[in-house]
């Protein structure tokens, strides 16, 4: 325990700007997205840029996760315009659970991109943890399609994908991120209780 609290302060002490400022856009977009805010997309826009600068950068070799950012990026923008979209003078995508087509969309996502990403970084790239690599960003990849969607199960698929990313970012020496990732799984873990509040409070609106 205390080689770990050290490697987090180590961590802290030599984390670059490029790092920083990644964490603290991240830190604030989880709690903009468990308060059903759209400042979730900008505010992630910063993060994942930086963070896709990060883990491509020679040394660390995160390339899914560097490949993921890139994703979260460009979910952010669709995730932005679909939080906007109006209909009848309201958002026109509400907070809701998913379908049974949902979830074989969702798995879908899981399966092929966990083997896709890990052929590619085997194949491609001196990755040196491909399979884990692989199933954090599949699982991200799925949990940014349903928060863009406004399901209340992103919350789940992205903890997957946060549970599995803590030991490999303390593996590759970004306890910071480790850190940051533990505060979003906690995060993501009241963000379902509270979107599952704010879907019954819908329904009674509706009455």
């Amino acid at each position: 325990m205390d080689g770990f609290i050290q490697q987090v302060i180590n961590g802290f002490l030599q984390m670059s700007w490029q790092e920083a400022t990644g964490v603290i856009f991240g830190i604030v977009s989880v709690f903009c997205s468990r308060a059903n805010s759209v400042w979730v997309y900008p505010t992630g826009l910063v993060s994942t840029g930086f963070f896709t600068y990060l883990f491509a950068k020679p040394g660390v070799g995160l390339y899914a996760e560097a490949g993921l950012n890139a994703y979260y990026f460009i979910m952010s923008v669709y995730g932005w315009y679909n939080w906007t979209r109006q209909k009848d003078g309201h958002n026109a995508v509400g907070i809701s659970w998913m379908s049974r087509r949902d979830w074989q969309i969702a798995l879908g996502i899981v399966v092929v991109g966990w083997v896709f990403i890990w052929w590619v970084l085997r194949t491609f790239t001196d990755s040196t943890v491909p399979i884990l690599d692989a199933l954090v960003s599949a699982a991200a990849w799925s949990g940014m399609w349903l928060l863009a969607k406004r399901k209340i199960e992103n919350w789940v698929m992205l903890n997957v994908s946060n549970f599995i990313a803590v030991p490999l970012l303390l593996y590759k020496g970004l306890a910071p991120t480790a850190v940051l990732t533990v505060i979003l799984f906690i995060v993501a873990v009241n963000g379902y209780f509270h979107w599952r509040r704010i879907y019954r409070e819908q329904l009674n609106e509706q009455v």
